[in-house]
């Protein structure tokens, strides 16, 4: 047993050290082909900072721990907006000026909800190409976004700037691809490592791969998130900070929770549809109204911050029992 959490812990260091070379490696070489950092934050660090939970999902189908693969997309947005947001709000609170974040809300609000009627009946590989295809149709939109932000003479949108300040150092070509290359290897091993510590874990306790998938392993695949999140406030990059939390969100949907039902189809645990993806369509609920405010401008304040935080930390609760019982 002991083996176990330290193979989890390791496999948990690794993945979100390796996660950050990869991103960082990825968008250097971006760069040198010269895509806007627009684009660049939208699209390829959105992927890279959800690799973490597309590599564990993956590896977790292909194994037959089709629950861990679920719980792990839909736990890691649950923490996104849960934790990570509440933590951030805490910390500083949170202002939405990009007019580009406004208009991913709704989107994100719609995809959620598709994801959840597909689930009723279970996944399979039609669930799992419409949501590649929600994922391609996405992923256009974006880029038709950025470039026609980019044609205009203004940095009209606070989240380009933030993007163009936030973006790593000059990195040589190199340096960029070994950063790469070992990001990648290390994102392989570690997945691979996590998802046997956490399989070997929930044997030995009697629980479902579900449940581990919905705490431990998406809270670890999260990190990477929480350390961005928490950087870009310090910084006083808000919409940056919360950009994170929508993108990976987003992410986690179409191309995280799509892999069982592309790799490992069949039905899922009645919990999910009943327990775990209300809680996140709440979550996620919660982001739009905070986003887009009532009376104001969108803004999250340290009292919703804690009230974030106090929902995940009451869900948590709520799934110990359950395991408990």
């Amino acid at each position: 047993m002991l083996l176990n959490f330290v193979a989890l812990v390791v496999g948990l260091v690794i993945l979100v050290v390796a996660a950050d070379k990869f991103i960082i490696g990825t968008v250097a070489i971006a760069r040198k082909f010269g895509i806007s950092p627009l684009l660049i934050g939208l699209t390829i660090v959105g992927l890279g900072t959800s690799a973490p939970e597309i590599l564990v999902s993956a590896i977790a189908s292909l194994q037959g721990n089709s629950g861990l693969a679920v719980g792990n997309a839909l736990g890691s947005n649950i923490a996104n907006v849960g934790l990570i947001l509440g933590c951030t709000a805490l910390i500083s609170p949170l202002a939405f000026k990009s007019d580009l974040l406004k208009k991913e809300l709704p989107i994100l609000m719609a995809v959620s909800l598709a994801c959840y009627l597909m689930v009723f009946d279970g996944l399979d590989e039609v669930d799992g190409i419409l949501m590649l295809l929600m994922l391609v149709l996405f992923l256009a939109w974006l880029i038709f976004s950025a470039k026609k932000d980019s044609q205009k003479q203004a940095l009209d949108d606070p989240l380009e700037q933030e993007l163009i300040d936030d973006m790593p150092e000059d990195v040589s070509e190199k340096k960029a691809w070994l950063l790469f290359v070992a990001g990648l290897i290390g994102l392989l091993a570690s997945s691979r490592l996590l998802v046997w510590a956490a399989v070997n874990i929930a044997e030995s306790f009697g629980v479902s791969d579900l449940v581990i998938g919905l705490t431990i392993v998406a809270l670890g695949t999260s990190l990477p998130e929480l350390a961005a999140s928490i950087s870009s406030v310090l910084k006083k990059e808000d919409d940056l900070a919360v950009g994170n939390i929508i993108g990976s969100n987003m992410y986690n949907l179409l191309a995280v929770y799509s892999l069982p039902g592309l790799i490992a189809p069949g039905p899922v645990a009645e919990s999910v549809v009943s327990r775990d993806f209300p809680v996140m369509l709440a979550l996620t609920a919660a982001l739009f109204v905070l986003g887009y405010g009532l009376t104001k401008a969108g803004r999250i304040n340290r009292w919703e911050g804690g009230g974030l935080l106090l929902a995940y930390f009451s869900y948590q609760w709520v799934i110990y029992q359950s395991a408990v019982i």
